[in-house]
């Protein structure tokens, strides 16, 4: 995980699976919560929960790993929502590589 960027992304729905195969994360805020969208090492997608870490410090998964994009954007994992269903009401920030959130 890196560190999550002050400055919003300026970013459509549309181009955010380009985004994240570029990048391959993300931070996305939801109202008060924040969650970290990544690949688990270029294999699998994941949305991981920031408000929770593990014994490890890292944060916990809240969706379940699957093995494509378009898989992980359609995931009801925002509260029985998708990402698509919530990106309205999303905020998106890029993650600083090599700096700890």
């Amino acid at each position: 995980m890196g560190k999550r960027a002050t400055e919003p992304l300026d970013i459509d729905y549309a181009g955010l699976a380009e985004y994240l195969h570029c990048n391959h994360s993300v931070y996305m805020r939801v109202d008060n919560r924040l969650f970290y969208l990544t690949d688990a090492n270029f294999e699998a997608w994941r949305a991981q929960d920031t408000s929770h870490r593990n014994h490890k410090n890292h944060y916990i998964d809240c969706s379940p790993l699957v093995d494509t994009l378009d898989e992980f954007l359609s995931l009801p994992f925002v509260d029985g929502k998708t990402i698509e269903d919530s990106f309205d009401h999303a905020t998106f920030y890029a993650s600083l590589t090599g700096e700890k959130e």
